[in-house]
């Protein structure tokens, strides 16, 4: 029997833990869904992500008014995708960041993104018709931009680490509390998706240099928060680990000359019993695998997913 198709069937509500990670630092947990976070500054409060609409949105920033009345100067977005960006109107905020290549990004598919991740999400999607339209960054970065926080709070520095979940990706850096949002670069008990990735970078270089800033506390897209510098460092090495299994079986099928549904199947084997029982494992890994067999094919930058693409790759490697 064919599984339903990605999260179609993922009806059931998540609980919500707001996290305080130190004074004025906050992270909004969901089982599984997407991760957000907040930072007070002295008299404004940067955000970290957006949610999928302006409907979800809300339900979180009324959390986050229980706490400060702060207004919002800084919303920031890790990178493109629709379920990470598109309520970013319910924040009101003065300026919305991102990487330079994520604004390239959402003009070159964001609309084509934007549909399939509501098809494959449909429940994370309440509120479609609140979404005003794609969110475009208005302020833009090429390496690393710091926000000074005011008083004794210390600065909040946003980083672009290489390429990895997508071409855009950054990191938001607490060097005085020593806390990193990671946004979809790390994974804490949460299976990745590679769609729109590049793997070997991803697995190397860029996790080398998330590594590097020997964070205390981790917030990663998903899952709970990593407290501690083992389980931040467990966060980095499993999220690691799932790209190099994948890069390793995928590639050795190629070499043989196999073909993308054996890919598939021997990367699944491969992750499943680690991996299988956490949040959009069966949802992700056909994309991933699909996306991957092609970057090793020599095809550089991700083919674009549109809906009518999501539901060929879904019927050829979970039907």
């Amino acid at each position: 029997m064919a599984k339903p198709f990605a999260s179609s069937a993922d009806v059931e509500a998540k609980e919500q833990t707001l996290e305080l990670l130190a004074d004025g630092v906050y992270a909004l947990t969901a089982e599984g869904d997407p991760n957000i976070g907040a930072i007070e500054g002295e008299d404004f409060l940067v955000c970290f992500e957006a949610l999928t609409t302006p409907v979800v949105a809300a339900r979180w920033l009324a959390i986050l008014r229980e706490h400060t009345d702060k207004p919002v100067r800084y919303l920031v977005l890790s990178h493109y995708h629709a379920v990470r960006v598109l309520g970013a109107s319910a924040f009101d905020a003065e300026a919305i960041v991102a990487h330079e290549i994520t604004r390239e990004l959402v003009a070159e598919r964001g609309a084509q993104d934007w549909e399939s991740e509501f098809a494959r999400m449909p429940r994370l999607a309440e509120g479609a018709d609140s979404v005003p339209g794609l969110t475009w960054p208005t302020l833009t970065f090429a390496d690393r931009m710091t926000i000074d926080l005011g008083g004794d709070r210390g600065e909040l520095v946003l980083q672009y680490h290489g390429r990895g979940h997508t071409e855009g990706d950054i990191t938001a850096w607490l060097p005085r509390h020593r806390i990193l949002f990671a946004g979809d670069l790390v994974e804490a008990q949460a299976a990745l998706y590679t769609g729109d990735a590049f793997h070997r970078d991803w697995a190397t270089t860029t996790l080398d240099r998330i590594e590097a800033l020997g964070a205390d506390q981790l917030v990663g897209g998903r899952g709970g928060v990593s407290r501690g510098p083992a389980e931040v460092s467990a966060a980095i090495a499993q999220t690691r680990r799932f790209l190099q299994v994948m890069i390793d079986r995928v590639g050795a099928v190629q070499q043989r000359g196999g073909t993308l549904k054996e890919a598939f199947e021997t990367t699944h084997a491969a992750l499943v019993d680690d991996y299988g029982r956490w949040p959009i494992f069966e949802h992700c890994l056909p994309f991933d695998v699909s996306r991957l067999w092609d970057e090793l094919s020599g095809v550089e930058r991700p083919i674009i997913w549109t809906s009518e693409r999501d539901q060929e790759v879904w019927a050829q490697l979970q039907g």
